[in-house]
């Protein structure tokens, strides 16, 4: 049972994560590595702060403003800069190891004696349930606000978004903010779960946030009334879930990374049976009909 439930906590923790990866890769269509550094960001400026005795609820919260200052820079640096997206995720990734690392003053920083959001007297894995499920409704309403519509029309058709006289770019830069914002809000509440911080904790993030998702729609596509949001959540349970059955049949913790390889190579060629990872096979007539809607809608 408590091993079930710590499945649980952390799938939660990380589906946080989860939510901002399906922002930039199943929405804006970003390939966004800086969430690497930004979710290692984010514990860095909790565990920095909750040692000096700050608030837990405001470590937490500024975590998230330092994710959304992360994600913004990834955006400049694509919109305004011209540099493409996935290097511009390369650098903003780089550049935040060293930030981490003077944010810290060291590569390790432990928590065990400090006070963090789960101190208070209430179970843990209902913390975190409830700050997974109030992150992924807000997520929700906004992606039906204008603003919302205009995010995934984005990816979906930037010239339509031209046509209608709206910046692509300071849209992109919203979305990447967003995402990074709830990437630092897993790696916050992941570093005050764990008890400590570690500026390498960020590493290989981002295959465990496109593991999350992909999973989660690969399993779940066929239940229209879900969510894609929903998805991404109960897609980062169920790949901790399949972590954890690895290892308790006796692979290695060294084999996570493997692991974590085999479930994104599964989920895809699950999700497509023919290996059609190409979206320009939809019809003309349905590609009319999508973007009559999001116009109606923006």
């Amino acid at each position: 049972m408590d091993l079930i439930i710590s499945i649980l906590e952390q799938g939660l923790i990380f589906s946080l994560m989860a939510l901002g990866v399906y922002i930039t890769y199943k929405i804006l269509d970003f390939p966004d590595l800086s969430v690497d550094g930004t979710f290692a960001l984010g514990a860095s400026v909790t565990a920095a702060l909750l040692v000096k005795d700050i608030n837990p609820v405001i470590a937490t919260s500024v975590s998230i403003i330092a994710g959304c200052i992360g994600g913004i820079a990834t955006g400049i640096l694509h919109v305004k800069f011209k540099i493409t997206n996935l290097l511009s995720g390369i650098l903003v990734m780089t550049a935040l190891y060293s930030v981490n690392l003077r944010i810290m003053g060291k590569s390790n920083i432990p928590l065990f004696n400090q006070n963090t959001v789960f101190d208070i007297k209430i179970e843990s894995i209902l913390i975190i349930f409830i700050i997974a499920l109030f992150a992924k409704i807000l997520l929700d309403i906004f992606l039906r606000t204008k603003l919302g519509f205009a995010l995934k029309a984005c990816g979906d058709n930037e010239k339509l978004i031209t046509s209608l006289g709206i910046d692509i770019g300071n849209i992109k830069i919203i979305g990447l903010m967003i995402s990074n914002g709830l990437v630092a809000l897993s790696g916050s509440l992941l570093a005050q779960y764990q008890g400590f911080s570690d500026v390498t904790m960020g590493s290989g993030i981002i295959v465990m946030g496109l593991a999350s998702v992909i999973f989660g729609e690969a399993v779940l596509k066929k239940f229209s009334f879900i969510k894609t949001t929903t998805m991404a959540v109960i897609g980062s349970i169920l790949y901790k879930f399949s972590t954890a059955l690895a290892l308790k049949i006796g692979f290695n913790p060294t084999d996570l990374k493997l692991i974590t390889a085999l479930i994104v190579i599964f989920a895809i060629a699950s999700n497509n049976a023919k290996f059609k990872l190409n979206l320009n096979f939809i019809k003309r007539g349905d590609r009319d009909d999508s973007n009559k809607k999001l116009i109606q809608n923006i």
